[in-house]
């Protein structure tokens, strides 16, 4: 539960820090004075949109604290999976800067505002007049039985089944729109990969062929200087050999007398070997090097085939080329195989169908025993709350198909008096009937859920008397030792229930207009509240009717 909250610079408020308690407790203050102002507070705190135009004017960014008593309520496991620090008292806080930037933290851990939003629905339920309209959503309809269901796990259940359901619908519908697309392409993959099955081509070929048909295009030059080179080494005339030889040997015999001469020796001796090494393997290739018609026509036909094949499908080698060849015969056993492959997930998709169907059962089954139940309870509230003819069913219509939260339509059906047979809530109920019955939804919620806080904005406008009473007794229940419930009212009947009471005022300061909000002592507390029965001029009757 809200514990403390402080707000700097947020609209008209300068700075406020106001602690709350546990139970029931009431806010008043005069119509424009800032009761909205600091429910706009509060929301953006809870991750709400931030607008740089709630700065107020002449700061540079506003700040909002709130500190929260969250033990037992169930969050250890939403800390941890977001990799939070737990502690039993949380510190969120929300910074905005008039360049439009915008920070949250919790526990002084920076996260994201999305992240802040979830949270601050698991801190607070703010409820508004406009969210009356929510009882016209048949989605919010069904989300309100399913809290007082508890079918939370068996829920999950059903929606991790239909995300499976969904996402092999959405492959069978690709696989048959690829197999049908595929068929049409049959004739020319088959003709395609024939063509390139047919060249038989390997890995690095195109390489070895452009190399032997070099040496094929210039036989007759490469023969002659290997021979040439090999004349020039080692002729009759003039041997480049024996000179080498001759040399070492002379070397070898000064060596006794200059030992330096052996490493000449040994160095040419070296030279020696090497060059005649050389000289033998150019000759050998020299000799193996032959004009080959038939052999240059075969790889120049085989390096064209291959560049027109390369060309054609566009790609950089023959690589490249066996890459498409496979790929080819892929898509073609695709095509032989794709029935199997269609009927193998129409069998899966099959199963997940039945599971859904008896999931959808089981939880439709629960839904109706809820649905029984909050008819029973929520006419007992309405009843209290002035409605004593009052008539309250929760209609069930099959769906087709699957949706993500099963196959049932809810409407909550509605009738304020014994004549008239229900009808569909949002067309029948006036104002005043949808606020009575959204408290009185919003009363089993609370029971059956963990909601640290409930903040009512206004809920009992449009109301009065011994209504009034009956709608501020009833928030009074929903508010406990481990939650909290507070009511923005305008109502003394409301506001004399309240265990702590807050008033929210403008006043005229030397920055402006400011708004602040006080905690009331009782004197104070007595004095609002006569405030607000006699209006403008405070009377004794009124101070005399605590």
């Amino acid at each position: 539960m809200l514990k403390h909250i402080t707000i700097r610079n947020f609209a008209l408020i300068e700075k406020v820090e106001i602690s709350f308690s546990s139970g029931f407790s009431v806010i008043t203050g005069e119509t424009g004075h800032g009761k909205s102002v600091f429910l706009g507070a509060v929301a953006m705190l809870l991750g709400q949109r931030s607008d740089v135009k709630s700065i107020r004017e002449g700061a540079d960014r506003c700040v909002i604290e709130g500190i929260f008593d969250i033990a037992g309520f169930g969050l250890e496991a939403f800390f941890e999976e977001n990799d939070l620090d737990y502690d039993r008292e949380c510190i969120v806080r929300r910074e905005l800067a008039s360049s439009g930037r915008s920070r949250a933290f919790v526990n002084d851990t920076p996260v994201y505002v999305s992240l802040l939003k979830e949270l601050g629905a698991r801190l607070i339920d703010i409820h508004s007049q406009h969210q009356n309209l929510l009882l016209g959503d048949r989605n919010y309809q069904l989300g309100v039985l399913d809290t007082l269901a508890g079918d939370k796990e068996l829920l999950s259940g059903y929606k991790s089944i239909h995300e499976q359901y969904l996402s092999l619908k959405r492959e069978l519908a690709a696989r048959k729109e690829a197999l049908e697309t595929s068929r049409r392409d049959e004739d020319w993959l088959r003709f395609q990969l024939d063509e390139l099955d047919a060249a038989a081509l390997k890995s690095g070929e195109l390489e070895e062929l452009e190399q032997e048909l070099q040496e094929l295009s210039h036989a007759e030059d490469i023969q002659a200087a290997l021979y040439g080179a090999c004349a020039a080494i080692d002729s009759d005339e003039r041997s480049m050999l024996n000179a080498l030889r001759e040399a070492s040997n002379a070397l070898s015999r000064i060596a006794v007398h200059y030992p330096a001469a052996q490493d000449f020796a040994d160095r040419l001796e070296s030279n020696y070997i090497e060059l005649k090494d050389c000289c033998e393997d150019m000759s050998q290739r020299a000799d193996r090097v032959q004009f080959a018609p038939s052999r240059l026509e075969f790889v120049e036909n085989r390096v064209a085939q291959i560049y027109s094949l390369v060309k054609k499908h566009r790609v950089e080698d023959v690589d490249a080329l066996i890459a498409l060849a496979d790929e080819y015969r892929g898509k073609l056993d695709a095509i032989i195989n794709g029935d199997d492959d269609i009927l193998e997930l129409e069998k899966r998709l099959s199963e997940i169908v039945k599971q859904l169907t008896d999931k959808s059962a089981v939880l439709t089954s629960v839904r109706k025993e809820s649905a029984a139940d909050l008819q029973e309870k929520i006419v007992a509230i309405l009843v209290n709350l002035g409605m004593p003819m009052i008539r309250f069913e929760v209609e069930f219509k099959p769906v087709e198909g699957f949706t993500p939260v099963g196959c049932d339509n809810v409407v909550f059906l509605f009738s304020a008096n014994s004549s008239s047979a229900p009808q569909p809530l949002c067309d029948v109920a006036s104002g005043g009937e949808m606020a009575r019955v959204m408290l009185a939804l919003k009363s089993l919620v609370a029971s059956s859920t963990k909601q640290p806080t409930l903040i009512f904005d206004e809920v009992d406008t449009g109301v009065s008397g011994i209504l009034a009473e009956r709608m501020g007794r009833t928030m009074q229940q929903m508010a406990g030792d481990f939650c909290q419930v507070l009511s923005i009212t305008h109502l003394p009947q409301v506001a004399a229930l309240g265990r702590n009471h807050y008033k929210v005022y403008k006043e005229e300061t030397d920055k402006g207009t400011v708004t602040n909000i006080v905690e009331l002592g009782q004197q104070e507390r007595v004095h609002e509240i006569a405030q607000m029965m006699s209006g403008e001029v405070l009377t004794e009757a009124a101070l005399d009717n605590e």
